[in-house]
């Protein structure tokens, strides 16, 4: 009796064992990012999960025992996960690119696809997912959290700005979408707004001279914006927001089919923000008012033999004002209220084909138009700008050899109504549009030196019509250790600009300071060196740490330099009769751990100088310390998520326009921080809210003002002398002209926001 009654113990033990249901839990992880949308396999029962855009899966009521996960994402290796059941069990998922796929992470750095692990060339990858972290209106704002890359701007009033990497001013940055290089000279700005974030999936950062593969202007870097496949597009996505500033922000993006082998995607974006503020007292605007519509389109077509051709459209249109608050459009151009009004449209079209031909060789091309008319006070400004652009690359693999190769071909025609487009003859002024031809060939060699270590040889020749024949070389060299873990990258490269009328004297469109040209501007060039090593530490089950750092060095031959001292009322240009250095050490901490915190932070320490004689001179509105981090915490108990994030900048020589300018000559510390609290609602649905600024820093505490004589913005009761210097009178105690270029950081203070995004993927809305 006792025997059966153990024996019916046992049995009954192993039925209610079981019927016991667990439930399995974790995150997908790519080098430490998110992968959303992973399928996610139970073996036994059937159960099939996606992650969500955190990376995060569940996967409830399964029973216990001998279990297999099967995680599996486009462009990554399979992954099968074999355990034994017991209990409530979460994991950290760590997945591999797969070798041959064709969506491998990163382009920017070869013009390849290969995984960012392989590049020779150092790539920043920022996902989607990141931007997310802290809603922003346009690309240009929401880079302000990725270490070493700054929006500035350059005018209190109008607001327009450029992207600064590693402290070289904007034209040193080649900004691409998809690998086109549209977005230059006088659509600088203009370019990073109006991108609707639906559509991006990433966006890649290449810091130090490109020219050897993207020509001019990508001498401090490059920012390229990758946008999704119209096959991985959802059917809907729309993310809509507004803040307590009454500014409103829609991104809506969709993806759909147009016949048996054509997918395409659209997107519009609208931003406005239509309520003059002056909190900080000054009688002007404290943030510039936009109303601003985009919208973007992408085509797919499937040919056969899996060859490529891809084509997309832009379109942007913005009217923008700033100026004194009782200014409205009766007073554009004139000189009784001051006001700079900017009326921006501008089209872009870009795609790829690869041809049918036994090899692989791409035909790349690009066009874009923009049309710009303003008033910058009683100065009007009109300017026309054609970019078209065209280049053929070869890629052909040998042994142990990865060749490319390929020939480009851009036109630039310029227009605007100022004398830099005017010539005289026979004594008379004519306009005389420029218009630039810049042809150019290249090759590099990725040679496979070992199991562990490649070489990577490039070499450039553009002839530009105007300064004739420019060569650019570079050398990458990259090893890796065993186990994968360890990357050492040395790089040295060649860069060279062409120098850009609108690009040189845009930060003087003010109507306070006239633009002077002291000679024929030559191209400038410059060498870079530079150090990155990639460690990474990863353990199965509970972390993934990764470290990031980079030393660089940057020489700088005939560098343009504008020259804001010499006279308070001209901005001078010349090349520099002597040499400028960028130089300074970087690093970045990517952190993710089992309990949902994730971690990313870098820091960034630069001297950014010119040498001219015996005389050394800090770059002005550079900084030499800066920081950001992202700091993201998931409440998985109940589907939240907290993201903290923020940057800090050191102090940046500022231009004053006399000995008496009671201004300090330099900022002070100072930092931006935003927190955000999301909730996935089900059904695709996600409402997030938060503050951004909390500091509630504004730039004006700490001077006497930021405009210089804001209250006579036309300079009617200025004295000057003989040589055109404001003198100290009375009402002018300090010997000062108008001038907003006075400018470090936004006016903007603290406010909330709050948003809603909706996601209706192709598989639920067949259901």
């Amino acid at each position: 009796m006792r025997f059966f009654f153990l024996a019916l113990q046992t049995f009954l033990s192993g039925v209610l064992t079981a019927q016991t249901r667990f439930t399995a839990t974790g995150t997908v992880f790519y080098e430490g990012h998110a992968v959303a949308h992973a399928t996610v396999r139970a073996s036994t029962p059937a159960a099939l999960v996606l992650s969500d855009t955190n990376g995060y899966f569940r996967l409830p009521d399964l029973p216990s025992g001998k279990q297999t996960l099967t995680i599996s994402a486009a462009g990554f290796q399979q992954k099968d996960l074999i355990f034994e059941l017991r209990s409530d069990t979460a994991f950290i998922i760590h997945l591999e690119r797969a070798a041959a796929d064709v969506s491998e992470v990163v382009v920017s750095g070869t013009l390849k696809t290969v995984s960012r692990q392989d590049s020779p060339v150092p790539v920043e990858v920022y996902t989607s997912a990141y931007f997310r972290a802290n809603p922003t209106p346009s690309l240009f704002d929401a880079l302000q959290n990725i270490n070493g890359v700054r929006p500035q701007l350059n005018c209190n009033i109008c607001n327009t700005g450029d992207i600064h990497i590693n402290g070289l001013e904007g034209p040193y940055t080649l900004v691409l979408i998809d690998g086109m290089p549209i977005v230059s000279g006088l659509s600088t700005v203009y370019g990073l707004s109006g991108i609707p974030q639906s559509l991006i999936e990433r966006v890649e950062i290449v810091k130090g001279p490109a020219s050897t593969l993207y020509g001019s202007e990508a001498v401090g870097g490059l920012v390229n914006i990758i946008t999704h496949k119209p096959g991985n597009t959802p059917a809907l996505a729309a993310d809509v927001f507004a803040t307590s500033w009454q500014e409103l922000n829609a991104d809506i993006a969709s993806s759909f089919s147009a016949g048996k082998n054509t997918r395409g995607m659209a997107g519009v974006n609208y931003f406005n923000y239509s309520t003059p503020a002056d909190r900080n007292r000054d009688g002007f605007t404290d943030v510039t008012l936009q109303n601003r519509f985009s919208a973007f389109s992408k085509w797919e077509v499937s040919r056969r033999h899996q060859r490529l051709l891809s084509m997309a459209t832009r379109y942007v249109q913005e009217d923008r004002w700033g100026g004194e608050m009782n200014w409205n459009k009766t007073f554009r151009g004139g000189d009784s209220i001051y006001g700079e009004s900017i009326d921006t449209r501008r089209w872009e079209l870009f795609g790829t084909y690869e041809l049918p031909l036994p090899e692989k060789i791409l035909l790349w091309f690009s066009a874009n138009g923009h049309y710009q008319n303003s008033a910058y006070g009683n100065i009007p400004f009109n300017a026309r700008q054609y970019i078209g652009f065209l280049q053929l690359t070869w890629n052909k693999t040998l042994h142990r050899q990865d060749l490319t190769t390929g020939a480009t071909l851009r036109y630039t025609y310029y227009d605007d109504n100022t004398p830099a487009t005017t010539r005289y003859q026979n004594g008379m002024e004519r306009n005389r549009p420029e218009g630039t031809w810049l042809p150019g060939l290249f090759i590099q060699d990725e040679l496979l030196l070992g199991k562990r270590s490649k070489l990577l040889a490039g070499l450039r020749y553009d002839h530009h019509s105007i300064h004739g024949g420019i060569i650019t070389p570079r050398l990458n060299y990259k090893w890796n250790s065993l186990n994968r873990n360890n990357t050492l990258r040395l790089g040295i490269g060649n860069g060279y600009r062409v120098a850009q009328v609108f690009t040189e004297d845009h930060a003087a469109l003010t109507g306070a300071r006239d633009v002077v040209f002291k000679e024929a501007l030559k191209p400038e060039t410059s060498w870079n060196g530079n150090i990155n090593f990639v460690k990474r530490i990863i353990t199965s089950r509970s972390r993934f740490i990764g470290l990031d750092a980079t030393a660089f060095y940057t020489y700088f031959i005939n560098k343009i330099i504008a020259d804001y001292d010499n006279n308070p009322n001209q901005i001078l240009y010349q090349n520099l009769n002597g040499h400028a250095v960028s130089r300074g050490v970087s690093l970045n901490i990517d952190l993710a751990l089992l309990s949902g915190l994730k971690v990313l932070a870098g820091a960034t320490y630069m001297d950014v100088y010119s040498i001219e004689g015996s005389i050394k001179t800090r770059q002005l509105f550079t900084e030499k310390f800066t920081g950001v981090w992202n700091l993201g915490y998931q409440l998985r108990k109940w589907g939240c998520s907290i993201e903290y994030t923020g940057n800090v900048y050191g102090p940046m020589r500022l231009p004053l326009l006399s000995a008496t300018d009671p201004r300090a000559s330099f900022s002070p510390w100072w930092s931006i921080q935003n927190l955000q609290l999301s909730k996935k609602m089900g059904l695709g649905i996600e409402v997030y809210g938060g503050v951004k600024n909390l500091l509630n820093f504004t730039p004006d505490r700490s001077v006497p003002f930021l405009i210089a004589r804001a209250n006579d913005p036309f300079d009617k009761q200025v004295r000057f002398d003989d040589s055109g210097r404001a003198l100290v009178t009375p009402d002018n105690p300090y010997g000062l002209t108008f001038d907003p270029t006075y400018v470090y950081a936004p006016n903007q203070g603290i406010r909330g926001f709050l948003g809603v995004r909706w996601r209706i993927d192709h598989r639920t809305s067949n259901q």
